[in-house]
């Protein structure tokens, strides 16, 4: 092999090597931060958090987006998803929430549970997922 031949296949080793661990930093950076939380109150009032670094700083911060009295985290998550669904002609009535690692099956959950509190006419009101959820 010659000299040149050489040199070009280690500066595409290096140049290999260097993609990869800059690949690497990026995903842990996003996974790194993949935590949420949903906070819900009375009549419909919520606050939710997503890609936090830990579930203690995005319960914190949902909790100060929902307004009104007697807000409570119900829901926090790693790399998933919550929702929140409220009864639409009555939304200090009926009420679900469901967290899960997929959107779609998530938000049907909070419908479900909407619809067994008693809803009649139940919609999503908010939803999130974390980084990778």
């Amino acid at each position: 092999m010659t000299h040149i031949h050489i040199s070009a296949v280690r500066a595409f080793v290096v140049a290999g090597l260097l993609l990869a661990t800059v690949t690497l930093m990026f995903v842990t950076v996003a996974t790194a931060c993949a935590a949420g939380a949903l906070a819900i109150g009375p009549c419909g009032a919520f606050g939710e958090a997503h890609d936090f670094r830990t579930v203690e700083e995005a319960s914190t911060s949902a909790l100060s987006k929902c307004k009104g009295d007697g807000c409570k985290v119900v829901a926090t998550t790693r790399r998933g998803c919550a929702a929140l669904a409220v009864d639409f002609p009555n939304p200090c009535g009926a009420n679900g929430w469901a967290k899960g690692p997929r959107l779609g099956q998530t938000q049907n959950a909070a419908l479900q549970a909407c619809y067994k509190d008693g809803g009649t006419d139940c919609v999503i009101r908010t939803f999130f997922c974390d980084a990778k959820g």
